[in-house]
């Protein structure tokens, strides 16, 4: 006796995966880089210059 639901494991583990790198490549032609980004940080913090007087 079956359930009748008819789904497919392995079928939707394949569609899964060709969907995680359609994604991928798509991302990859937007913005030319790839998904898990650089290596090193792009954030700077930039403060002012501030004088203290000391005494």
């Amino acid at each position: 006796m079956s359930n009748g639901n008819g789904s497919n494991p392995i079928l939707a583990f394949a569609v899964g995966a060709l969907l995680v790198a359609v994604c991928g490549l798509g991302y990859l032609a937007y913005t030319d880089q790839p998904p898990f980004g650089p290596d090193e940080a792009s954030v700077t913090i930039e403060l002012p210059d501030v004088s203290v007087d000391e005494g």
